[in-house]
Order: C-alpha cells, then sequence, then structure tokens
C-alpha cells in the first residue's frame, strides 16, 4: 500500500464484535480469562489494549517498521530509549535539539553516569570525530527544533559502529520522511504533534524493525507502565487519517509564508529546509517528499523585546507551546521550548534571542501572511 492508504487502513481491521468501522475505545482496565494462562491476547491494559495496540499496528506500518509502541508523552518515549543505556555508556547529540530532550538527557540521566556529547550534526565528520567504542545512542532530530538543521540519517549510519541510531521524527512525519529506510534503528515521535494533529491529545511513541531491539523496548513499556489510555490512542488513530491531507496544506502555507518573510525588511534569516540557500538543503531533497510546515525566522533586531513584540500582536498565529496542529502556532524558543537550554549553548546553536518559530496551520494563506504583515508592522 502506498502511504496515503496505509494511513487509513494499516494494522487496522473492523470490530468483529460489531462490524464497526471505527477501532473501539476499550475503557477497561482487566480482562476475563477462561482459565490460568488462556486469554483473548489481553491481559491487563498496562501491558496491552486493543486500541493501543491498532495504534502500535498502524505507526509501525506507516514507518516501514515491524513493532510500534506508544507511551504517555513524547518524553516517556525518549526516557523509554535512554533506559537501554548502562552507566558510563556514551550519547552523541544533536546540538540543535528540543529542550525537553536536553533537559532529560543533562538533568536526569547524566546522573546516572551516562555522558553526553552534543555536535553541530549537519557536517558529519564533527560526529565521526566524537563517537568512540563507548557510544552506545546516537540521537538525531530532522529537521531539528528550532533551527530546522537537516541532518543526513544515510550518512550517520555509515558511521554509528556499535551505536543505536535514533531519529526523532515529530517535524518531517512518515508522510514526508522514513528514517529507517535509510538505516535507522529507532524511528521516534511527539504523537502530540502532527500524528495526532488537533491539538487534543499528548502520547509519545517509538518504531524499530530489529525484534530484538523491539522486546527491550516492550519490556521498557511494560515495566515503567508510562502508556497512554485508549481515549488518546483513538484519537491519534483518528489524527493519522488524515496526516497526508494536513501536511500537504501545511507544506503548501509553509512555502507561501517563506517567500513574504524573506522579502519583509524587518526579517533577518528564515529556516526551512525547501529553500535551495538552506544548509543540506540537497541533503533534505533526497530523504524527504517534502518540507513540512515548521518555520523559524530571526530579526534585523535581535533582541527578546523585539520578537515579544510580534508574539503579542498576531491574531490568527496563537501564542503556545507545541506544533503540529490545524491551527497555526508561533512561539519564542529563547523564552519558551529552550529556555532550559543556558544561553551561551543555545546561541551557539543559532537560537538567537529574537528567533520566533512558526507552526503553520492550515488555514487560508491570505489571511496568516495577513496576520503576519500586521505583527511585523
Amino acid at each position: 500500500m502506498k502511504i496515503e492508504t496505509k494511513l487509513l487502513h494499516a494494522g487496522i481491521e473492523p470490530d468483529e464484535a460489531t462490524g464497526a468501522i471505527m477501532t473501539p475505545i476499550y475503557q477497561t482496565s482487566t480482562y476475563v480469562q477462561s482459565e490460568v494462562g488462556v486469554n483473548k491476547g489481553y491481559e491487563y491494559s498496562r501491558t496491552l489494549n486493543p486500541t493501543r495496540h491498532a495504534l502500535e499496528k498502524n505507526l509501525a506500518a506507516i514507518e516501514n517498521g515491524n513493532y510500534g509502541m506508544c507511551f504517555g508523552s513524547g518524553m516517556a518515549a525518549i526516557d523509554a530509549i535512554l533506559k537501554l543505556l548502562n552507566p558510563g555508556d556514551e550519547v552523541v547529540s544533536t546540538n540543535d535539539l528540543y529542550g525537553g530532550a536536553y533537559r532529560i538527557f543533562t538533568t536526569v540521566f547524566a546522573k546516572y553516569g551516562i555522558v553526553f556529547k552534543f555536535v553541530d550534526m549537519t557536517e558529519l565528520s564533527k560526529v565521526e570525530e566524537v563517537i568512540t567504542e563507548k557510544t552506545k545512542l546516537i540521537w538525531v532530530e530532522t529537521p531539528t527544533n528550532p533551527m530546522m538543521s537537516i541532518i543526513d540519517i544515510a550518512g550517520i549510519t555509515k558511521i554509528k559502529k556499535q551505536a543505536y541510531l535514533a531519529v526523532d521524527n515529530t517535524f518531517a512525519t512518515p508522510f514526508l520522511q522514513t528514517p529507517l529506510d535509510f538505516g535507522a534503528d529507532i524511528v521516534m515521535h511527539s504523537a502530540t504533534k502532527f500524528l495526532g494533529g488537533h491539538s487534543d491529545v499528548v502520547m509519545g511513541a517509538l518504531v524499530v524493525k530489529e525484534e530484538n531491539l523491539a522486546t527491550e523496548l516492550y519490556k521498557i513499556q511494560n515495566s515503567c507502565g508510562a502508556i497512554p489510555g485508549p481515549q488518546d490512542c483513538f484519537l491519534v488513530l483518528r489524527g493519522i487519517k488524515t496526516l497526508h491531507l494536513r501536511v500537504e496544506r501545511h507544506s503548501f502555507n509553509a512555502e507561501k509564508i517563506v517567500v513574504f518573510l524573506i522579502n519583509h525588511p524587518k526579517v533577518d534569516k528564515v529556516y526551512w529546509p525547501g529553500l535551495s540557500t538552506h544548509q543540506n538543503h540537497e541533503i533534505a531533497k533526497k530523504q524527504m517528499k517534502g518540507y513540512g510546515g515548521m518555520v523559524s525566522f530571526s530579526l534585523k533586531q535581535d533582541t527578546v523585546e523585539a520578537a515579544h513584540h510580534i508574539l503579542k500582536n498576531t491574531k490568527l498565529f496563537a501564542l503556545a507551546e507545541s506544533l503540529g496542529g490545524v491551527e497555526s502556532l508561533i512561539g519564542h524558543p529563547a523564552t519558551m521550548t529552550h529556555a532550559s537550554i543556558p544561553r551561551e549553548i543555545r546561541v551557539k546553536s543559532g537560537v538567537v534571542d529574537s528567533l520566533i518559530r512558526l507552526s503553520v496551520g492550515v488555514e487560508n494563506i491570505d489571511d496568516l501572511i495577513s496576520d503576519l504583515r500586521y505583527a511585523l508592522s
């Protein structure tokens, strides 16, 4: 099946009891067994729930993997990956990453003897320099949050040695990019974002191909219990059905807004992988089927105050955390999503004081541009 068809049908069957075309919400904690050890595949909902099971199968299929697993949030999914490691292991991470990932790396797991190295991954030589025999995980975002940096997944695969390669595919979505096809071992999603698509659910997900790795992650999922409820799984299943339609519109609107911003006298730099001038644009063309709805830009007046002034004056772009919903959102990484990263590290990676991040929604493009034009004026 092509991706548009898999989004609607992969891993999903009509309900056997009633024929319902939509996966039921199995709001139950436990399941009756006919005798000890004899059941219909389900014993306890922390371990497995039919609604969650349908979503996990669907996620595995749309990422071209074999095993999917869902968690209570994107951070819980990252937490599960890090629990594959042991004290003394090293993690090589992109230096331009989501602030929450940086926080869990440096303030939680670093306490348990895991060493984290942050490097500019847009140049493979810099990554290769820091990989050692102790490197057990390479953490990649592509496009990154919020600089939209593009990292060569296939290139990292060639130099990763014994380490797992995990790719946060939240920004691209499986409609635009399937990292497992380029050699990644683990794909991670904040399903809260584009997969859910309607700003009404919080969830994380992992997809892998290799059975032994899946077994370890399922064990962590069950043992630690950071699983989503069936209602949330139902909402993400529903959201995935229209992923291709939404991402196409997100991308269309983003491209129009990028053209507007490039030509605005108050805008300094614009970051979007679809620009021919964007660093590693040629790599993006090879590993992505489109460039998505996330855009960042900085101002010529590089101050927090200048950025906040714009944030206060948009009407359609809502000032809010998160991204990937049908409605347009605007945020200021330096004081919002990336506030946990020290300023000197943040600025070095490109997250300057005036940087503004847009999650471009599916509204009428003329209305969105008018909104930004007013705020910039």
